[in-house]
């Protein structure tokens, strides 16, 4: 998945004004864009559509947002002032529309179902709120503002970390996106050597980043999701890794402390957010699951197309 990290898709992101047609290149844009590449993220919507995959592997969700000067203020920084600030609600009105559409697990987005859906407005607000404003420009000869705004996903004041706690304390919620399928037991197989951690090679279905992924069996018994993960990893660190090739996964597991990680491919998808694993591949899995427990430390890595 290209990553939007071009000057080019910066002018191109939710561009709000009624003052002009277009936007021209010029040294604020190629700033803003240096700042991108040199704190190496990612955009991760624009309207040309969103980009989950750059949210999850960089742990945070960034938007840019444009505003013009108002010629109602005379005074130079006032007019400064106010054209960032209108910039930086720009942008918190993206993330708001963006967080509308954040899948939650499988199929269930957060437009759909009014206690999910509820549950997401109220930490929409909280966290347009907390909005962390992470680079600002202005060029005075067009009287152009442009902003940058991120909301982490994990961590005390994160996203994910908000639903993961309210999933916890909340009955309502946690019915709602509980799955009815059984935990797959079976009897440990010998294996020939120790894993710590799993990769998943999803580079063949159609699966995209959740708040919750989930692995099953073709008989839809239960390998991993989140009630296999220790709350305090869910939070701070949500239910695994996203990136876009095996080299990529073990590096990221490495940061959690992974030596020797188990690879399996993916055999089939539920839905865009849930896996399933061949019969044999589900054993060797539970086995190695059952020996070291990196399930409960979410040393989980899927990888994308």
């Amino acid at each position: 998945m290209q990553r939007i990290t071009t000057a080019l898709a910066v002018l191109l992101a939710l561009v709000v004004s009624a003052q002009a047609d277009s936007v021209q290149l010029d040294e604020t844009f190629a700033k803003a864009n240096q700042y991108l590449k040199k704190e190496n993220l990612s955009l991760t919507g624009s309207p040309s559509g969103r980009d989950d995959l750059a949210a999850f592997s960089q742990e945070a969700i960034l938007f840019y947002g444009e505003a013009y000067g108002n010629p109602q203020h005379v005074n130079p920084a006032q007019r400064e002032g106010m054209a960032k600030r209108a910039a930086v609600v720009t942008a918190q009105r993206a993330v708001a529309e963006y967080l509308e559409g954040f899948a939650i697990i499988s199929d269930t987005v957060v437009n759909e179902g009014v206690l999910v859906k509820d549950v997401i407005r109220s930490a929409t607000a909280a966290f347009i709120k907390g909005t962390q404003v992470i680079f600002q420009e202005y060029n005075k000869e067009k009287d152009t503002a442009v902003a940058f705004i991120k909301i982490d996903l994990h961590g005390p004041k994160g996203f994910a970390s908000m639903l993961y706690q309210k999933m916890a304390t909340d009955p309502q919620l946690k019915k709602a996106i509980a799955t009815d399928k059984p935990a797959f037991k079976a009897t440990p197989a010998a294996l020939d050597q120790a894993y710590d951690g799993l990769i998943i090679d999803a580079s063949e279905q159609d699966f995209r980043p959740a708040l919750i992924n989930r692995i099953f069996t073709t008989k839809g018994e239960v390998i991993y999701d989140p009630a296999k993960i220790s709350q305090k990893v869910l939070v701070e660190q949500g239910c695994g890794e996203y990136t876009n090739s095996v080299d990529k996964a073990r590096a990221a597991l490495e940061k959690r402390g992974v030596k020797n990680a188990l690879v399996v491919k993916a055999a089939g998808s539920v839905n865009k957010a849930d896996l399933q694993v061949s019969d044999d591949d589900a054993v060797t899995v539970f086995s190695a699951s059952q020996k070291s427990s990196f399930f409960a430390g979410a040393k989980v890595a899927f990888v994308l197309k």
